[in-house]
């Protein structure tokens, strides 16, 4: 059965236009030529994915976006608006109220007919089965930022996705402009501030996998809220309920962690198996790390489920590690080395190094990290079918261990 579509434009000519080139593709298409009637529409037609114009003479096609994210039943419906304006601005207010792609008239058949599949396919990815096994949650945190939480909490969700060949939920909880759907290059199509509009006992599974922003490495992205007072209805409560439910369908969880302790951070914290520290070289940062470690002894969080992690954040010498470990009385696990370029240019076109460069010293590394913290049972089991990155991974461990003979 072809999967339908529906169109929304208060002008009859580029309805037609949209509708025959929609056609000629194989899709069912239903027109509306208002918001409100598309919202009515939505209701009865059921669409696959909606095309909006902006400028309409009830309500723009920002408003109708908006109501659709506000509505549990669409707002995870694929949007693609169709205009004439062409602004980086008016394309930013696109993104911000939700849509996913952003199409400017005049358009080419073929570029509306491949955006539209390549949604649908994104839409259709299966989503991973109910886990059986144990999962493990991981957050990366710091209490001082420009340490690279958000950049290492990425690469290491796609490094696991890719290593296991897993679903890997990467869960951004710095509700205040929060990045980790920009590190993949995602539009906010869905976000925490969604969820936080639904009572905590009416979240489900299902529910909450419509608002997971699904990337072709595997990893599934719970986006930050749009705005900051988005973000302040996300509650302990609804973090906690959400996170469960996640623990129930993926088998690692990663949490971009804000640099605070309020109670939705603690509420992530509480739940990690593992917690990974950032630490810079650098006396402001060594701080911060004992005030962290400090209130996590307080909490009574187990010293072994604390992973430091020094990044090299600048060129310069900084302190020295054994300073840095008798300092804090714990040891400093791994190390990022300074690099110059990569890592900005990675977050400018959000394609992060552990893709974009696998076989370079940082993407190797990211590989490496990621088959470190993943659980015990995979690091001790030999896949039936291993992946270009575990072999990889792999070489790499025979390699250092034959060094050191």
């Amino acid at each position: 059965m072809a999967e339908r579509i529906l169109a929304v434009d208060d002008n009859p000519v580029n309805l037609k236009v949209v509708s025959a080139t929609l056609k000629q593709a194989g899709y069912e298409v239903s027109t509306a030529s208002n918001g409100t009637e598309a919202l009515e529409q939505v209701k009865t037609v059921k669409p696959a994915l909606i095309i909006l114009d902006i400028n309409m003479p009830d309500m723009d096609g920002y408003e109708v976006c908006r109501r659709l994210r506000a509505m549990p039943a669409t707002m995870s419906l694929p949007v693609v608006m169709l205009t004439a304006h062409d602004s980086l601005e008016e394309k930013i207010k696109g993104f911000e109220a939700g849509a996913d792609e952003y199409i400017t008239k005049p358009f080419q058949p073929a570029e509306l007919q491949a955006r539209v599949k390549v949604l649908l396919r994104r839409v259709a990815i299966s989503r991973p089965e109910k886990v059986q096994k144990p999962s493990k949650i991981i957050a990366v945190f710091s209490l001082r930022g420009g340490v690279g939480v958000s950049t290492f909490a990425t690469n290491l969700a796609v490094g696991l996705a890719q290593l296991w060949k897993e679903q890997v939920a990467l869960v951004d909880m710095v509700f205040t402009m929060g990045q980790s759907a920009l590190m993949l290059n995602l539009p906010l199509r869905n976000t925490w501030g969604d969820l936080a509009k639904i009572p905590s006992d009416e979240l489900e599974s299902d529910l909450l996998q419509g608002v997971l922003l699904n990337h072709d490495s595997g990893v599934s992205v719970l986006a930050a809220p749009r705005t900051y007072v988005e973000g302040e209805t996300v509650t302990p409560i609804i973090a906690t309920k959400v996170l469960d439910l996640l623990r129930n369908n993926f088998p690692y969880i990663i949490l971009d962690m804000p640099h605070d302790f309020r109670e939705t951070t603690l509420a992530g914290l509480d739940l990690a198996d593992e917690i990974i520290v950032l630490i810079a070289p650098e006396l402001a940062s060594v701080r911060a790390v004992v005030g962290a470690l400090e209130v996590f002894d307080e909490l009574s969080y187990d010293r072994e489920k604390i992973r430091i992690v020094m990044n090299w954040v600048f060129e310069r010498k900084g302190l020295a590690r054994k300073d840095i470990e008798n300092v804090l009385k714990h040891p400093v696990q791994y190390v990022v080395p300074f690099v110059p370029d990569g890592f900005v240019s990675a977050i400018n076109l959000g394609v992060p190094p552990v893709i974009s460069e696998p076989e370079s010293p940082i993407g190797a590394m990211f590989e490496d990290f990621a088959f470190a913290f993943s659980k015990s049972e995979d690091k001790e089991s030999l896949p039936a079918n291993p992946t270009p990155i575990h072999n990889r991974v792999m070489d790499r461990i025979r390699a250092r261990q034959h060094s050191r003979r």
